[in-house]
């Protein structure tokens, strides 16, 4: 297998994000977003780690970029920090970030990188945290000012645009869990943050249209293959229940489809009393891409005891398959699965995964990196990837997650994802092995 065998028009990248690479988080005009707050509460990320510096891309930006171009990728994904244009999520705008970020998109187009850039990867402003953030009626025309700014300031040079990066992910550990930033709690926060989710990510993608000629837009799911642990009627219900949220609740409002409600009396109960009929037309958007982030299938089986979804994933490691170091399932079929599930829709174009990749205990030898368990969970993902395109979704393009090891969240610098190993007291890249397979990859 190389990349050649998935066509000469097939895009290949690196994805990143602001704040888990950035740092300069209190500098050059920026304001803080809620991922500098909500790291400095006790306990809330291991090791009491924050993203103050990160992996300073900041300042070493023409360095990374070119490692992507060193590596053989030809796209750049990376995110847009909404504080470090508006420091105060809307209003006054910060002129050293604009500037920033046209460095960044330059240095790219130098390289003869494709930028693709991600409008929100999680890092909301504080200041409008403290207005109520997702879940305030606000946010809304507060996003599609910051949205309208970047298209009319980055538009004439990014053409490849993301609208929102896995909006489940963010509104259900931050507003529902409270394991993510911004940390708040409850049903109710999520259902509030999720509705004005799912219209920010299609008001966005409408100003994209507007705004930028020649524009490809898509927006990024996180997405799992949800199997029941067993074949009984219970485990059965909960599986569904549980792809009904995971999967299928932020994606099918984009497609026109509405809010699935009619698995589960919990999502029709919320689609009553948030009138979510009234806002199905504004939700919709016809995007070029459905970007799909997959890491793990979840393995599900019934739990009275769960409040609400009554449903419990039964861990990798209980079950004793293969999986990475933060305990995620390494299952390529299931990938090959999911891809077939979001592609199975008519009104799907195009498929792209926008994030793939995995955590494992690299280990710094003689100065090398020599981590083949990642090379392995590369080349059967890809081989996943191949076979649905061979078989005629079309995929149209694969971004490894991620160029370097970063701030992974709420794990802190502790999970190392990268294809090159960052040295976090020094600053310090090295190619790991699996970065030069992919170089090698690339040149086939």
């Amino acid at each position: 297998m190389h990349s050649s065998d998935f066509g000469s028009d097939f895009l290949w990248g690196v994805a990143t994000a602001a704040a888990q690479i950035e740092g300069a988080a209190n500098d050059y005009g920026k304001g803080p977003s809620i991922w500098d707050t909500f790291s400095k509460r006790t306990g809330k990320i291991k090791k009491g780690h924050q993203p103050t510096l990160a992996c300073d891309f900041y300042h070493r930006y023409l360095e990374d970029i070119a490692l992507v171009k060193t590596l053989g990728f030809t796209v750049f994904r990376f995110s847009i920090a909404w504080a470090r244009i508006f420091p105060l999520g809307y209003g006054a705008v910060n002129p050293e970030g604009v500037a920033f970020y046209h460095r960044v998109i330059d240095e790219c187009l130098k390289q003869n990188l494709v930028p693709m850039i991600t409008l929100y990867h999680w890092d909301l402003p504080e200041a409008l945290s403290k207005e109520g953030g997702w879940t305030a009626f606000g946010i809304n025309s507060w996003f599609n000012e910051y949205v309208a700014f970047c298209a009319k300031e980055y538009g004439d040079k990014v053409k490849q645009w993301i609208v929102i990066n896995e909006p489940f992910g963010f509104t259900s550990l931050g507003y529902m869990l409270g394991v993510h930033a911004p940390g708040q709690t409850g049903v109710h926060n999520f259902f509030d943050a999720a509705l004005h989710t799912a219209i920010a990510q299609a008001d966005g993608a409408k100003i994209l249209r507007a705004e930028v000629s020649s524009a490809v837009i898509g927006t990024a799911f996180s997405c799992s293959e949800v199997v029941p642990y067993t074949q009984s009627a219970q485990d059965i219900l909960a599986a569904k229940r549980t792809d009904a949220l995971m999967n299928r609740f932020f994606f099918e409002p984009v497609l026109g489809l509405g809010f699935p409600t009619a698995d589960w009396e919990v999502l029709e109960k919320f689609a009553i009393s948030h009138s979510t009929w009234r806002h199905q037309e504004r939700m919709k958007f016809d995007f070029d891409f459905i970007g799909i982030q997959n890491y793990f299938p979840l393995v599900i089986r019934y739990n009275a005891f769960i409040p609400i979804l009554q449903a419990w994933e039964v861990k990798a490691k209980n079950r004793k398959v293969p999986h990475t170091a933060v305990g995620w399932e390494i299952n390529a079929d299931s990938f090959y699965r999911i891809i077939k599930q979001f592609a199975a829709y008519p009104q799907v174009k195009d498929i792209m995964v926008t994030e793939n990749g995995a955590a494992f205990h690299d280990k710094v030898t003689g100065g090398k990196i020599d981590d083949q368990q990642r090379i392995a969970y590369f080349e059967a993902y890809l081989a996943a990837v191949l076979k649905a395109k061979n078989e005629g979704v079309n995929v149209t393009g694969y971004l490894a997650w991620t160029l370097m090891d970063n701030f992974e969240w709420a794990e802190g610098y502790q999970a190392r994802f990268g294809l090159v190993h960052n040295d976090f007291k020094t600053q310090q890249r090295t190619i790991k092995q699996s970065g030069y397979w992919w170089q090698d990859f690339l040149s086939k």
